[in-house]
């Protein structure tokens, strides 16, 4: 079981955080079909730091960023985001 740090609420167990995705993809407006699927279903699938997005559904209902190694599931805050 994953120990998430919520920025918000502090830190509590995987199953309340919903994943996001990677949060390198912006969303973009002006996407063909091809381009719009290759977005939401291609993923890049590194080994090592993934920029993620996660969602404290059972919480504080918002979302935030957070790098997740995907080898160890070691987490982090993201740079910008340290103080």
């Amino acid at each position: 079981m994953l120990l998430i740090s919520c920025p918000w609420c502090g830190p509590r167990e995987e199953n309340e955080f919903r994943y996001g995705g990677e949060a390198a993809l912006a969303p973009t407006p002006d996407l063909d079909d091809k381009e719009l699927a290759r977005r939401l279903f291609v993923r890049s699938a590194p080994a090592g730091p993934l920029l993620e997005r996660w969602y404290h559904a059972h919480g504080c209902r918002r979302w935030f960023p957070l790098v997740r190694d995907t080898m160890t599931h070691e987490l982090t805050a993201p740079p910008e985001a340290e103080s």
